[in-house]
């Protein structure tokens, strides 16, 4: 695929709660997710420990944290209430169960989720996103990302409702206000990558490549060999600094047919599978994971910034300093309704649905504890306080035109199903008869077995009509959904 969609595809609509799989068991500390009702973005403090250098600098901790509370104390007057928060001594296993499954249980339900990892350089974000590479070939150090993909999978092969599955990813990143793709380094920088917006408002990226995936093996490949195209220098501040944002998406497609009562009223286990098929109810939803690892905040004299790097520090600089307006915007009760800045960068423009709009949000906000770094995590702790005032609206993500064509295949398969269970019928009757001969019995012959017969052929040319109907229905839904997807495909090369 050529073309990632970064809000719900045209024509996407809220699935019914009768649609939708049931709920998950929820976090701690997570809320309920209701259909169509507005949610704040989540924001979790995790409090990075003293480096070795900043321990040879003779640097104290200057950040107290209360996890009873869920409060962050910057020195001794500066308190901030988040969601949840993760002291010095928290690993990544707790940080994932703390704030991350109950995201994929929605995900897994067919809601969009984001997570933001932001903060100063140097304090952790890559390694709690677990996209360097130190984090990928360790398994004790696996961060947020890996985490997600593994068990992505194993929730969709594990799930009995799941009829069929599709898993793909795309993994981008941006360098200097330029957008690469980072799975196909060479074809983005020949055909070039673009942000688009259609009539509808969908935010499309046109030119990136969607990488699908048959397992959680190979999607892993995928963020390792994306991961190794990142760019990436030494600062002072940090040996492996981020000189680019990132984001990691994974999106999934799903067939889902719960269990329904069999045709006698009973639970299906007592029926055959053919009669559960029929009546059970199939859904169609889809679902995207945004997994966005942001460059460090950073100030030229204290990173030695010159060059090139300089360069990079203000373009890094700039699209956080665009985040913190739209965080503002949105997150500000006095500043509800106003306009909000999303086209300052390409990086707000990304994360357009992901900040008041279709999704479930989470914002991971990394701080130092050194005194030296006071100044820093303090503004950092400030803005992403704000962030929690920001109201999303997630739905689960279904598009019509699929489920229809889906539906009537479904049908087909069905009627075809009842036509094999009367031809089978009809031979065993027809077995029947020669028995009976061969016996030296009389066969069954006059009114009553003419009248079986005739019952016999008039159900099977009313199936036979029903499968021709449903068969030209699915025909022409078929043949309008490629039309429409060849009209789509040549608009794009035409914007491209």
């Amino acid at each position: 695929s050529n073309c990632t969609d970064f809000r719900p595809p045209r024509g996407v609509l809220a699935m019914t709660a009768m649609a939708a799989a049931p709920a998950a068991p929820q976090a701690p500390g997570a809320t309920a997710i209701v259909p169509g009702e507005e949610t704040n973005v989540r924001v979790a403090a995790r409090i990075r420990p003293l480096l070795p250098q900043e321990k040879a600098a003779n640097c104290c901790s200057c950040v107290t944290v209360e996890t009873e509370t869920q409060q962050v104390t910057v020195g001794t007057r500066r308190t901030f209430a988040f969601d949840l928060v993760f002291d010095v001594d928290s690993n990544q296993t707790e940080v994932y169960d703390g704030c991350v499954s109950s995201l994929l249980d929605g995900c897994m339900q067919g809601y969009n989720a984001t997570i933001l990892a932001y903060g100063q350089t140097g304090s952790g974000k890559t390694h709690t996103m677990g996209t360097g590479q130190a984090q990928l070939a360790s398994p004790e150090a696996e961060g947020i990302t890996p985490k997600v993909i593994r068990n992505s999978f194993l929730l969709l092969e594990q799930n009995p409702d799941v009829v069929h599955f599709k898993a793909s990813c795309c993994y981008l990143e941006i360098y200097n206000e330029d957008l690469r793709d980072l799975l196909q380094p060479s074809a983005g920088l020949k055909h070039g990558i673009a942000i688009r917006e259609n009539p509808d408002g969908v935010i499309q990226v046109v030119g990136l490549h969607a990488e699908e995936c048959a397992s959680d093996a190979e999607m892993l490949r995928c963020l390792q060999d994306g991961s190794v195209q990142r760019t990436t220098g030494a600062t002072l501040m940090n040996e492996q600094s981020s000189r680019s944002h990132s984001i990691f998406t994974m999106i999934l497609e799903q067939r889902v047919q719960r269990r329904a009562a069999s045709r006698g009223g009973g639970d299906d286990s007592s029926g055959s599978p053919e009669d559960a098929a029929i009546v059970a109810p199939t859904s169609y939803r889809t679902a995207k994971f945004h997994l966005v690892d942001l460059a460090g905040s950073e100030r030229a004299k204290r990173t030695g910034a010159v060059g090139s790097r300089f360069k990079e520090s203000v373009a890094i600089n700039a699209g956080l300093l665009a985040l913190g307006n739209v965080i503002s915007a949105l997150g500000d009760p006095a500043k509800r309704g106003c306009h909000v800045p999303y086209r300052e960068s390409k990086l707000t423009r990304l994360l357009q649905d992901s900040l008041g709009g279709n999704s479930r949000t989470l914002m991971v906000a990394c701080a130092s504890c050194a005194d030296s770094n006071f100044e820093e995590t303090t503004n950092t702790l400030k803005y992403a306080h704000r962030a929690r005032n920001i109201k999303n609206k997630p739905v689960v993500n279904h598009d019509p035109r699929v489920a229809q064509l889906a539906s009537l295949q479904d049908e087909n398969e069905a009627l075809r199903r009842e036509l094999r269970r009367f031809a089978e019928g009809s031979a065993a009757a027809a077995a029947v008869g020669v028995i009976g001969l061969g016996s030296g019995l009389a066969p069954c012959t006059g009114p009553i077995a003419q009248t079986g017969d005739d019952a016999l052929a008039e159900q099977l040319q009313v199936l036979s009509a029903k499968l021709e109907a449903a068969e030209v229905r699915s025909t022409d839904i078929a043949g309008r959904l490629a039309s429409a997807e060849a009209e789509c495909e040549a608009v794009r090369r035409s914007l491209a």
